[in-house]
């Protein structure tokens, strides 16, 4: 079987984010990249699927500016055996992400998609769902553990109210979860033979994808800064303050 893995190139999660003075998105000037950490553990989980004899080949799939080579080598380092390179200097929202998945997987033929359940610079959490949803497949999010059997998926799911068990289909669609497993460091030997492997460069002209975005970010703008608390001396005035100075009761 053939896993198709979607890696996102992100600002590294140890970076301080800005934002711009004139408040149009996050300065991203001489920071750190890397590969979105939700994602790392979905080509975790695929290489874990190859090793098992689960999966015959891992196929890792990032869009975006050339430098997205650079996340493509990481997967190729962490086991996945080839890439595919989406090119274009558009700002790739996620259904345009989704559209551009759905055009590799009809050319790939995947029995097995995985994706991260997020990329920690927009939080979106759509990608995974909309890509279900285009090609028909069932999808299984959040997931916390995946176990394959011959033409079926049971996936462990992290919800609001506890977990929650669903046995999909194959092909299907699956969005990793922090606790489906513990990505690998890439060994050095195998950052160097990561050079070797191919990845093929596509355009979204060339899969026929209109990737224009649809959405306009009118401003960004920084968090409120938080007040400080303070200490009360007993419950009478805690309430006194809840219902005279907060007025939430």
């Amino acid at each position: 079987m053939k896993v198709l893995v979607a890696v996102k190139r992100v600002v590294d999660y140890n970076v301080k984010i800005r934002v711009k003075a004139d408040c149009t998105g996050v300065d991203i000037s001489n920071v750190k990249f890397s590969m979105n950490p939700f994602d790392e553990i979905a080509v975790e989980e695929a290489v874990r699927l190859k090793e098992a004899g689960k999966a015959g080949e891992i196929v890792a799939v990032s869009m975006g500016p050339a430098a997205c080579q650079d996340t493509l080598r990481t997967a190729l380092a962490m086991g996945a055996d080839r890439g595919i390179l989406v090119t274009s200097d558009e700002d790739l929202q996620p259904l345009a992400v989704a559209k551009l998945l759905r055009a590799i997987v009809e050319r790939e033929k995947p029995g097995l998609v995985i994706l991260g359940k997020q990329a920690i610079d927009d939080d979106s959490n759509q990608t995974g769902q909309m890509l279900a949803a285009l090609l028909g497949w069932p999808q299984g999010t959040f997931a916390s553990k995946l176990t394959l059997e011959a033409d079926s998926a049971t996936v462990l799911r992290e919800i609001d109210g506890g977990l929650e068990t669903v046995k999909l289909t194959m092909p299907a669609v699956i969005t990793s979860d922090l606790r489906l497993n513990e990505p690998r460091y890439a060994s050095l030997p195998n950052i160097m033979k990561a050079k070797k492997k191919p990845i093929d460069t596509l355009s979204p002209a060339e899969l026929g994808v209109d990737a224009a975005p649809r959405l306009v970010t009118l401003k960004v703008e920084e968090p409120a800064k938080r007040k400080a608390g303070v200490k009360v001396g007993s419950v009478a005035d805690l309430v006194d303050r809840l219902k005279n100075e907060a007025k939430v009761i």
